[in-house]
């Protein structure tokens, strides 16, 4: 167990911290969440030990093993990638050392009958079940399964570490960390650096560690799949549930309002309180009257109600001039880096209105092909742009292109036109720049802080095709919601490359998969995307698992045979998917069953007597009517997944 005991630290003339407890045990999975700025990165610092704090302690075990990944390392190392991950085997490497001095020793040894010899032998019996606990009879096959889920090919590790980018390098780091199997593993931000693929690995890696893990991460589904208990820090204190991300969020909207409702209660007796004695105040028959309630309004605990993010302000893209149907079209489109071949005869269409998102691992072409679509990248082959087009580009360099002397309310202030010029500042803060901030020049900034600038200012300009790369990597969720439904609402065409899930769903119609130098197009978003991929690995194990048998037994399975293990399979997936939809509709006739009985309440004459009871009731018809339509639409996707598969399998 660790314990973080009464920790206290100041910045900027405010409490990061002031007081706060709280302890982590063994496969405990925690989410620390809060707006950035709060402090989230401090604290795993503290508990780290790269930084110490003014007041408190962080108390652990003697032996007890931390593991940290910042957000961004400097990392140099002439090793080949193989090399460097075996310095984080550090315990292992120790103990075969260990083993081997001893096998050595006792190849000479005739006394077995001295206390030394025994004291060996003991000594070589504990390092070989310490060895076989921490894994190292299978540490090569450890190795080659997180590299692997990492996105790491085998001719990557022989690769020198120094030669790779700082993405892959934080990906070795990460690697080491996960490989060395400490007591808590703190990570800040571990998304930031890898692709839909590794994160879903290591998603799977962390629900099934068994210390403890602390992170954080403004990734909502990634906190969702991860996390068994969320720590908000706020204002200096901390706000401690065993709950996920959504539900912590859910249940502190709800005493937000339980709050909010208790302060209004509070505000009306105090004013009317207030009232009788204004009005009371020189009548001498009231005056012992009026004593007491001046008394008993002193006494009064005021509630205060916690400053809410601004989650509820929508911004618009400005309007553009009307583009032709065609946006953009690549034919025959090569790109190659010195002797290194990114992208391979690309045939692709962009028609008005797409909504795309490229997905696929790191280096397989996503940036580049958005930089060539923009128009900043060279290449071969034909590229046409349509009629009327205005290009709005947001790549991951983009702050670099700030001017450095101008206020952060200056670079937004030129850049605005219309209506907006009006919301400048909710703009800005939502995207975290509140009070003095407007005004710091922007070379003091930090990465973070003019790449959300830069956002902001992409906000302001008017373009009919939008191609953002990477554009959530330093936001936090408030500020994400503020782009999400900016980019919902937005009228043109739009290019996005993000491996951030939650952001995808719901705003994409077309998912772009970059895969071995080429693009593969889905329809749908990324959600509809990853549902086929799991039909499409369930075909890959059900073909391997065929030629496995078919190996076995040396050919004899006839046709008809491995025609009817087929059906099987398929069959047994095929009543899963009907399982679903038979359960999606039990549901949805309970909800509608609920709603009945509600819409029959509303009838009876005496329902509206019981202003609480009736308002509950129809917040609670408004919630179900929204649980309704929800429902029905994933009906809708079974019924439609369910048709797909029946289409490919028959």
């Amino acid at each position: 167990m660790l314990v973080v005991s009464n920790l206290s630290i100041h910045f900027a003339n405010r409490y990061l911290f002031d007081g706060v407890t709280f302890s982590v045990n063994a496969g405990e999975r925690i989410g620390l969440i809060g707006r950035n700025g709060s402090g989230k990165t401090t604290l795993l610092n503290i508990i780290s030990g790269k930084q110490r704090a003014e007041e408190g302690d962080i108390i652990k075990p003697k032996e007890y093993r931390i593991g940290y990944l910042p957000q961004e390392a400097d990392i140099s190392s002439n090793k080949i990638v193989r090399d460097e991950v075996y310095t984080a085997l550090d315990s292992i490497q120790k103990i075969e050392t260990r083993l081997e001095e001893i096998t050595n020793e006792l190849k000479y040894r005739t006394d077995f009958d001295s206390e030394f010899y025994k004291s060996v032998i003991q000594e070589q019996s504990e390092l070989h079940e310490r060895f076989a606990i921490l894994g190292g009879h299978s540490i090569e096959a450890e190795i080659g399964k997180v590299m692997k889920g990492l996105g790491f090919d085998e001719e990557d590790l022989l690769r020198k570490v120094n030669e790779l980018s700082g993405g892959w390098q934080m990906r070795i780091e990460l690697a080491k960390i996960l490989l060395s199997m400490p007591d808590m593993i703190l990570l800040d931000e571990p998304t930031n650096h890898l692709d839909i693929d590794s994160v879903i690995w290591v998603e799977n890696f962390l629900r099934n560690y068994k210390g403890s893990v602390l992170l954080v991460s403004h990734d909502r589904t990634f906190l969702d799949s991860v996390t068994n208990r969320t720590i908000e820090i706020s204002n200096g204190k901390i706000y401690d549930l065993n709950k996920s991300y959504t539900e912590f969020i859910k249940f502190m909207e709800e005493q937000r309002e339980h709050q909010i409702n208790a302060y209004k209660d509070q505000q009306k007796h105090i004013a009317e309180t207030e009232k009788y004695i204004e009005r009371f105040r020189y009548k001498a028959t009231l005056a012992t009257r009026v004593q007491s309630k001046i008394k008993m309004l002193e006494k009064i605990e005021r509630i205060d109600v916690e400053e809410t993010d601004i989650a509820s302000i929508r911004f618009k893209f400005p309007g553009a001039p009307n583009s032709g149907r065609m946006v953009a079209e690549v034919i025959n489109l090569d790109k190659i880096y010195g002797d290194k071949k990114v992208l391979s005869n690309i045939n692709f269409s962009i028609e008005k209105g797409d909504k795309i998102a490229f997905i696929g691992r790191n280096g397989e072409g996503k940036t580049t092909f958005s930089k060539i679509l923009a128009g900043v990248e060279s290449y071969l082959g034909e590229k046409r742009i349509g009629h009327n087009i205005s290009v709005g580009f947001y790549e991951q360099q983009q702050a670099n292109a700030l001017s450095g002397d101008d206020t952060v309310f200056d670079t937004i202030d030129r850049a605005a036109t219309g209506e907006i010029r009006t919301k400048l500042r909710q703009l800005l803060g939502a995207f975290l720049f509140r009070g003095e901030d407007i005004y710091k020049k922007v070379k003091v900034l930090s990465g973070g802080e003019k790449s959300r600038l830069a956002i902001a200012k992409l906000l302001l300009q008017p373009c009919n095709f939008l191609i953002m790369d990477e554009p959530t990597n330093h936001l936090d969720m408030v500020s994400k919601d503020v782009l999400k439904m900016a980019l919902i609402d937005y009228k043109g065409t739009l290019i996005i490359v993000s491996h951030d899930r939650e952001f995808l769903h719901g705003l994409t119609n077309k998912t772009v998969m970059f895969k071995n130098h080429q693009l593969i197009e889905y329809p749908g978003d990324l959600y509809e995307f990853l549902e086929k991929q799991k039909i499409e690995s369930l075909r890959d194990v059900e073909q391997r698992d065929n030629n496995i048998n078919n190996n076995f037994k040396n050919e004899q399975i006839t046709g008809s045979q491995i025609y009817r293990e087929e059906k099987k399979k398929f069959q047994r997936e095929e009543n899963k998917l009907k399982k679903r939809i038979e359960k999606c509709e039990s549901e949805i006739a309970e909800i509608e069953e609920k709603i009945s009985i509600i819409e029959k309440e509303f009838t009876e004459s005496d329902f509206y007597l019981d202003i609480r009871q009736s308002k509950r009731k129809q917040k609670e018809f408004e919630d179900l009517k929204n649980e309704l339509e929800l429902k029905i639409g994933e009906w809708e996707k079974l019924h439609s997944g369910l048709e797909e598969f029946q289409s490919n399998y028959l």
